[in-house]
């Protein structure tokens, strides 16, 4: 991969041609339709079909990989699938709040991978937002990549603590400040209508409560985009490759949502794991910004990053299915 300069600005190396993001943004944007087509009308979601999506929406990423190993080499493409495995993982904890979310709202069966569609819809819009302003930061701030490590530790300290404490992840949906904001403009019906996010009622319009579900989707997207765009850009610097990954992992997201909805319960060290993860990665990004100022300081090769991920995805499974068993 070309090396990048801390200390200069310059345009970031990217594999990233107009034709390719133009593909790329063409493709996913396809695929959202093709989502929105399939949920267009509410229905509860069968395992038989969510495992069906699920493997649709794993092998496509792992085929692109298998693309961007080809065309572009292997350094590439070990970025792509470690970038993208990243993402995967932290995609199970926004699983995780999405199913807190759900039940907090009550929302009907029918209605679950509607507004699962609609949550992933702003995340990548998020994400694509946050990917460009990562990359403005890249380009012009010589210390970047140390904000992004602070950040991550920081986050990670955050899990560990929340992990240790045994803290509950809780969704309290009086005091979602999205949530009473909506309220205090526009009155809410107390029924669900459907996929209708607003109706009339007494010659008024009012919301219903897939609005309000909606809104506060949109809401966890924004903390999770925080995280999880520095995170990806410890592993690789190219901009293109940071929203191919993204958008990968989130794509399959409403699908994976029915598949593992019985096992994320399970998953009681995931926490440990993503903490470890991060803090990793930001010492990797920390090690990294040093290098740029004294080349003596060591840096941690990504096929490194890739084995150290998928150990500690493996081992927490393993732990957390063992404590579980019963």
């Amino acid at each position: 991969m070309p090396e990048l300069s801390y200390l200069s600005a310059g345009a970031l190396s990217s594999i990233g041609t107009p034709t390719l993001w133009a593909v790329t943004i063409a493709g996913v944007l396809g695929l959202l339709v093709l989502d929105f087509l399939v949920t267009r009308r509410p229905h509860e979601v069968s395992l038989r079909e969510a495992l069906g999506w699920s493997a649709f929406y794993i092998a496509l990423p792992l085929a692109f990989g298998g693309w961007l190993w080809y065309r572009y080499g292997s350094a590439q493409g070990v970025e792509y699938l470690t970038g993208y495995l990243v993402e995967k993982s932290l995609s199970v904890d926004n699983l995780f709040v999405f199913m807190l979310l759900l039940a907090a709202f009550a929302v009907p069966a029918v209605l679950a991978q509607r507004v699962l569609l609609y949550g992933i819809a702003g995340a990548l819009v998020l994400r694509a937002v946050f990917i460009a302003i990562g990359a403005a930061a890249l380009q012009t701030l010589d210390f970047a990549f140390l904000i992004f490590a602070v950040v991550l530790i920081a986050t990670a300290a955050k899990l560990l603590r929340d992990a240790l404490s045994g803290h509950e992840q809780e969704v309290d949906i009086n005091r979602m400040r999205s949530v009473r904001l909506l309220r205090r403009f526009m009155p809410v019906v107390d029924e669900y209508r459907g996929t209708r996010m607003t109706v009339r009622e007494q010659g008024r319009r009012t919301l219903t409560p897939l609005a309000l579900v909606v809104v506060a989707v949109f809401a966890t997207d924004v903390v999770f985009a925080v995280d999880s765009v520095p995170a990806v850009y410890g592993i690789t610097e190219d901009p293109y490759l940071v929203f191919a990954t993204n958008a990968f992992a989130l794509l399959g997201l409403r699908a994976l949502y029915f598949v593992l909805y019985a096992a994320l319960s399970r998953l009681v060290h995931l926490s440990y794991g993503l903490a470890v993860i991060l803090a990793f990665i930001g010492v990797k990004l920390g090690l990294h910004w040093a290098h740029g100022i004294w080349s003596g300081v060591p840096q941690i090769p990504t096929l490194a990053s890739l084995g150290v991920i998928i150990g500690v995805l493996v081992v927490v499974t393993l732990t957390s299915l063992r404590a579980t068993r019963r």
